[in-house]
């Protein structure tokens, strides 16, 4: 069925920060809302709100026809103990929830409860329009297409990273809500699961909401964004792509800006008239009181008047400023100003592997012969389980070769972002976490960096696997700064990034002197990054494009 979500006058927040109020959204059949704004502006927290996950701190929801179905996905799908694909795909697509309603409707029915007949109606009807009735067979069809290589009752927490994002572009692709909440369904896609997913989102009929960090797969997709502004405290919706909402933002913070200076400059003449205004008349009156003694009647009261004028004439200029339309000043957003910190050079050879074969299961990379000189800048790419991680691992020694050889050349200093954050997982704080990879930082040092990366006080105590996937990648970032690195090493940075930091990351890449690896399915910035070689990964054999 078609229907429409209509959202009137949200607020939410944290604690006693504010997120957002008075946000008023209308998401129709057909309509594909991009959500952005920065990590923290309450992004996952509007679609979980949304979605009936959370109740608001103020307004209402409504759901046009009340029965109808919303699917959230959140970013980070949970992979439960014991979970087979099978069940996984079953509870992402909202089959196995209707399917427990549909049984205890029977139950019901068969008990002779009153009114089992119209529940029995109604779970049936929301298990077919969900697609219980066929999903085993689209699960097989859905999950050979796009190559997952496991049976549907392998378990979840068996499965690789790309083999698990590959089942969670699945569970997008098997879904048959009437309204989609998607939260960050780019992360760790390759490629080809990039233009599905965005094939997928372009066909629907159902009203989408959409956040995500991949600019290329905004622009092909969303036909309205609605921006989050942290640092105004606004929301506004712009129609028409994401191309358009940022000539449209930029030409209204420019407008903003404009106004504000127009406004604080008239206000200063303005001042400024009149405080030389009350100087004069000042001068006037101590001048009036100096001679009053004289017998010149005519000229202490010509001294009076000018004085008396000259308080008029402050008083009408105060009150001009009192009448300026008050325009406040745009607030400066935060910026991630980031930087890499360069250790010495290493030297002229970097990383070698020679005749290297890594053999997990089915799976074999190599045999693999390659060499990474100082200052090469090489971007990776390949579709999930292509072995790209695994290249990076052999490259730095940390996973072990089953043959082969392979050398980390002298004066090797490795900075790294890994695919899982994994330096961020642990129960310790934050702060202990970062300290214990800096030794010789000062806690007060390693504080004020990581509140340049807008880690503050409230971050740095929390238990590093508290961090939502932003804030890890952040701090992983913070590492970089925090410690001289001269080997670069990037596995899907902008996972999790907000757009701001995204871009930052690229200026900080571009003025980065060392060695750099970075894998990414980013295709904005693999076009933004200078690189000069392009290792392609399929079935784990590498293959040297030409730039």
């Amino acid at each position: 069925m078609t229907a429409t979500l209509v959202a009137k006058n949200l607020a939410a927040g944290h604690g006693d920060r504010s997120l957002f109020s008075g946000l008023d959204l209308v998401v129709a059949p057909g309509d594909v809302i991009g959500l952005v704004g920065a990590n923290g502006a309450g992004k996952s927290t509007l679609l979980k709100l949304l979605a009936g996950l959370d109740t608001p701190e103020q307004g209402e929801l409504r759901l046009s026809p009340p029965g109808a179905t919303v699917g959230h996905l959140p970013q980070e799908p949970e992979r439960r103990p014991g979970e087979t694909v099978r069940e996984f795909l079953a509870r992402r697509t909202g089959v196995d929830a209707a399917q427990r309603a549909m049984d205890e409707a029977t139950q019901a029915l068969v008990d002779g409860a009153p009114g089992a007949d119209d529940a029995y109606s109604v779970s049936l009807e929301r298990w077919l329009d969900l697609g219980g009735a066929d999903l085993d067979e689209r699960a097989e069809e859905i999950t050979d297409s796009l190559g997952l290589g496991v049976g549907l009752d392998q378990t979840m927490t068996s499965l690789s990273g790309g083999q698990a994002a590959r089942a969670g572009l699945a569970s997008l692709l098997l879904s048959r809500y009437d309204v989609f909440l998607l939260d960050e369904p780019t992360n760790d896609l390759d490629l080809d699961g990039l233009e599905r997913l965005e094939a997928f989102v372009r066909g629907l009929r159902a009203g989408t909401v959409v956040v995500s960090h991949d600019r290329e797969f905004l622009t092909r997709t969303v036909t309205k964004v609605l921006e989050l502004d942290l640092a105004q405290q606004e929301i506004n919706l712009y129609g028409g792509g994401y191309e358009a909402y940022l000539e449209e933002r930029d030409v209204a913070r420019r407008h903003a800006r404009e106004e504000f200076d127009e406004y604080a400059d008239k206000k200063a003449a303005l001042e400024g008239r009149a405080q030389m205004q009350r100087g004069w008349m000042d001068k006037g009156v101590k001048n009036a009181r100096r001679k009053a003694t004289d017998n010149d009647k005519i000229g202490r009261k010509f001294r009076s008047e000018s004085s008396e004028k000259q308080a008029a004439k402050a008083r009408q200029t105060q009150r001009m400023i009192e009448r300026l339309d008050v325009v406040d000043e745009p607030r400066k957003e935060w910026e991630l100003r980031m930087e890499i910190a360069a250790a010495p050079r290493s030297g002229s050879v970097v990383a070698t592997l020679r005749d290297a074969e890594v053999r997990r299961g089915d799976f074999t990379l190599g045999p693999v012969s390659l060499q990474i000189d100082w200052a090469d800048r090489v971007a990776i790419t390949g579709a999930n389980g292509a072995g790209k991680s695994t290249l990076l691992g052999a490259l730095l020694g940390r996973v072990p070769l089953d043959s082969g050889h392979a050398t980390l050349g002298s004066g090797v200093v490795v900075g790294e972002v890994d695919q899982a954050r994994a330096l961020f997982h642990g129960s310790e704080s934050l702060l202990d976490a970062f300290c214990a990879a800096v030794p010789d930082t000062e806690p007060a040092e390693v504080r004020t960096l990581l509140a340049k990366f807008g880690l503050k006080a409230d971050h740095v105590l929390r238990s590093a696997v508290t961090l939502s996937p932003g804030e890890r990648t952040r701090a992983a970032l913070a590492l970089l700064q925090g410690r001289g690195v001269n080997l670069l090493v990037l596995d899907e940075p902008t996972n999790h990034l907000d757009l701001p930091a995204i871009e930052q990351l690229e200026s900080a890449l571009d003025s980065y002197e060392g060695t750099l690896l970075l894998v990414t399915h980013d295709r904005r910035m693999l076009d933004a990054v200078r690189t000069q070689r392009r290792l392609e990964l399929a079935e784990g054999k590498v293959t040297e494009l030409s730039p």
